[in-house]
């Protein structure tokens, strides 16, 4: 078994967030949570990424690229919290606009404090006022920042928004760091210190998985169906999705975090703006998880995208599950053409364990859990010295190696140094051609099992000795 990280979430952990360095289990109990609110473009996502000490946040120079409340862990001061991005908050939007201000109204109602971000070069706006309304009646403390204050000339300017009622705001420069020390003060002041660890708390973290594939696909609706609540925006536009949104979530009677990540895109350099960011941040979610679920739309044929995406997810060496959305949409003559993608698309990845599901109406999302468990089962499989050698002299002795120009490689002695993927060194007397490193890992599987893993087999050539 793995040790898990512990990653603190915020939000909707439910009972116990966990906070520490990398690579340290030790739980200190629930984390207090800061939500960062605002109108669109005046910067908050910029100060998010000031607070967290990294660029982790996607941002743009316009409006709207924050669409979901995501967490992120920081600290100051000796002190962790989580910080909760948010979408632009206007009260009196609709549409789109309307389910993104739900969900930083949402984020209000989880957090312990409020950080509102007014630009202090617009000044004071209705919807400023609007929000600091809805900020009273949720009676959480309130920081308020003063953002895009650059230079002393700006921090007059900053002084007028006492006049909404919160308290001093705080001038800062999200861009170049001026005057977010003392507002980090302010904030550890409004926040709660976190009480002990309750007795009978398992030390770790639950399983990750990340949820990936193209835009439009119903990623964000299967998180959504999970979490039993809109945990996150659903819109037919392509592209909703912009950070990845982390959710624990309560499964088959076990917790699992599972990461929702923005729609990876045809190809990726040619992204522009957030398009751009946002994939990569997709890509460092993978590498942060440990089963990717594949979401493909079963009405659509499998595209090169959904290839390049398969790609990626092995080449990370992440445990896999695929999982065929909008089943409901799909007719006998689209199943008898899938059937025929399925063998000529995904021939590299005949080992991953395939789910039909419907995201929107929930049906079989169930069959989810027992997938992941048979990747897990399998990306974590170790095979003994002994019992991998039994197994390699048996296939060698079948099977020899083909004989190229006159010489014939033989396999000496095998053995797996680590698993999640299982990694085979295999120590040869010459270099084994593709076809035969494929036959060999079509073995392993027949033989093991290795079900939903990449199997990583490397050569060690012995060097012939000088007479």
């Amino acid at each position: 078994m793995t040790e898990y990280d512990a990653v603190p979430l915020g939000t909707d952990a439910d009972p116990v967030d966990w906070i520490g360095d990398e690579g340290d289990d030790r739980p200190t109990g629930p984390v207090p949570v800061l939500a960062v609110v605002g109108r669109p473009n005046v910067g908050k996502s910029t100060l998010v990424n000031r607070i967290i000490g990294r660029r982790e946040a996607v941002v743009e120079d316009r409006p709207g690229v924050t669409r979901d409340r995501v967490s992120y862990d920081a600290d100051w001061s000796g002190r962790a919290f989580t910080v909760v991005d948010t979408g632009g908050w206007d009260p009196d939007a609709r549409g789109l606009a309307e389910r993104i201000a739900a969900q930083a109204e949402m984020a209000v109602s989880l957090a312990d404090a409020v950080l509102f971000v007014v630009d202090a070069t617009v000044g004071i706006t209705d919807a400023d006022e609007a929000v600091v309304k809805v900020l009273r009646r949720s009676g959480k403390p309130v920081v308020l920042a003063a953002n895009k204050v650059d230079d002393l000339r700006t921090e007059g300017e900053a002084a007028a928004l006492w006049n909404l009622g919160l308290g001093e705001p705080f001038p800062v420069s999200a861009l170049h760091g001026r005057g977010s020390g003392d507002m980090l003060d302010a904030v550890l002041a409004a926040l709660p210190e976190p009480p002990p660890l309750p007795e009978g708390v398992e030390v770790g973290g639950p399983r990750r998985i990340a949820i990936v594939g193209r835009p439009n696909v119903g990623k964000s609706s299967l998180l959504n169906k999970l979490a039993r609540e809109e945990r996150v925006v659903v819109d037919n536009v392509a592209g909703t999705t912009v950070d990845p949104v982390d959710e624990l979530i309560e499964l088959g009677g076990r917790t699992w975090r599972f990461i929702d990540t923005a729609g990876i895109r045809k190809r990726v350099k040619e992204a522009s703006g957030h398009e751009y960011y946002a994939s990569l941040r997709t890509s460092t979610a993978i590498d942060r998880a440990e089963v990717a679920v594949l979401v493909l739309d079963a009405e659509q044929s499998i595209a090169e995208q959904d290839v390049r995406i398969l790609q990626t997810v092995r080449e990370a060496g992440r445990a896999l599950v695929i999982a065929f959305n909008k089943w409901d949409l799909v007719d006998e003559e689209r199943r008898y053409y899938l059937e025929r993608e399925i063998e000529r698309e995904l021939v590299q990845v005949q080992w991953a364990p395939r789910i039909n599901i419907t995201a929107r109406t929930g049906w079989h999302i169930d069959r989810l859990v027992p997938a992941l468990d048979k990747a897990i089962e399998g990306w974590e499989t170790r095979i003994g010295t002994g019992a991998l050698n039994t197994f390699l002299g048996r296939l060698v002795s079948e099977h020899p190696h083909p004989v190229r120009s006159g010489k014939q490689p033989k396999i000496l002695f095998g053995t797996q140094p680590s698993t999640s993927p299982p990694t085979f060194i295999l120590f040869t007397s010459g270099r084994l051609d593709a076809s035969y490193e494929r036959f060999i890992e079509r073995r392993l599987r027949e033989e093991f099992g290795f079900v939903g893993t990449p199997i990583v087999l490397q050569q060690r050539v012995r060097e012939k000795r000088k007479r």
